[in-house]
């Protein structure tokens, strides 16, 4: 099956304010009916890079089946992690980057990593919002959830947190 996820994160800003993150997953079922499944939570007194990240991780765990995932995501640090082959190299240097610098976020990269072995996920960067309507969508989604202090998503996505 086909899926294809948004995903948007944001941690910056008063923690009473709009901050989470949020996933749109679309995809087509046999009958050929358009399924649109929302995965939101709200804001986490954490950085935005994890919060992109536990965007992705809450739509990989939510498929209940191998599929082909073309994940959009406005965020190149967990894009290029893997189509800039990031990942891979700093999981061939033991988590370290760089001068024997620790890869940050090692907890998050390798929840992301499980949650994403039964699929063939293709990773998209979204520059910004214009012209993305769905990346809006999720940003607005996420945002809905912190305001209204709706948590769509278990606290299990904040493991390791």
């Amino acid at each position: 099956m086909k899926v294809t996820v948004y995903t948007d994160g944001a941690a910056r800003g008063n923690p009473e304010g709009p901050g989470g993150y949020g996933a749109v997953l679309e995809y087509i079922d046999a009958k050929g009916i358009m399924h649109v499944k929302e995965l939101s939570a709200g804001f986490r007194r954490t950085t935005n890079n994890r919060m992109e990240m536990m965007a992705a991780i809450a739509a990989f765990e939510a498929l209940n089946r191998p599929c082909e995932v073309d994940l959009y995501s406005d965020s190149q640090y967990v894009v290029n992690a893997f189509n800039q082959h990031w990942i891979n190299g700093w999981m061939k240097k033991g988590w370290m980057r760089g001068k024997n610098e620790p890869v940050k976020n090692v907890d998050l990269w390798k929840r992301m990593l499980e949650a994403m072995k039964p699929h063939k996920v293709t990773f998209h960067w979204v520059k910004g919002h214009a012209g993305h309507p769905q990346n809006e969508r999720c940003d607005a989604l996420a945002t809905g959830a912190a305001d209204g202090g709706e948590l769509l998503i278990d606290e299990v996505y904040e493991r390791g947190a």
